[in-house]
């Protein structure tokens, strides 16, 4: 199976195109390597994939015979990212979307409050 539609199917990507994209960026790597959209999937193989700042490690297990469902991802792929990197990933996420958006008004009074409890050192 080719690489870019295993990471579709075991939902790293939400489509097949955006696993394409990602290949040919350099995003994608098995075994240390940079590889093209066509290069086929192994059993075994250790792939590395770098999507918002961040690499996910994961090896696969077995070829799925398609997309599957959240559910049974973990019969295909083991993931082998370190918990500590998926913690400091979340966090990431979470202040990023704190942020308001641009245009978004002032900020409301509870706003100004949660800025100001989250401004305050503890004594």
């Amino acid at each position: 199976m080719r690489i870019d539609k295993y990471l579709w199917c075991t939902r790293y990507f939400k489509t097949r195109s955006q696993a394409t994209e990602a290949c040919r960026k350099g995003a994608v790597r098995i075994g240390g390597e940079i590889c093209k959209p066509a290069r086929e999937v192994l059993p075994q193989d250790e792939i590395s994939v770098r999507r918002d700042q961040f690499d996910f490690q994961l090896k696969v297990l077995d070829i799925p015979p398609g997309r599957v469902g959240a559910k049974w991802v973990g019969l295909y792929r083991e993931d082998r990212t370190s918990t500590q990197e998926l913690e400091e990933h979340r966090l990431l996420r979470t202040s990023r979307d704190y942020y308001r958006q641009k245009g978004s008004g002032r900020p409301t009074k509870k706003d100004r409050r949660d800025l100001e409890g989250y401004l305050d050192e503890p004594e």
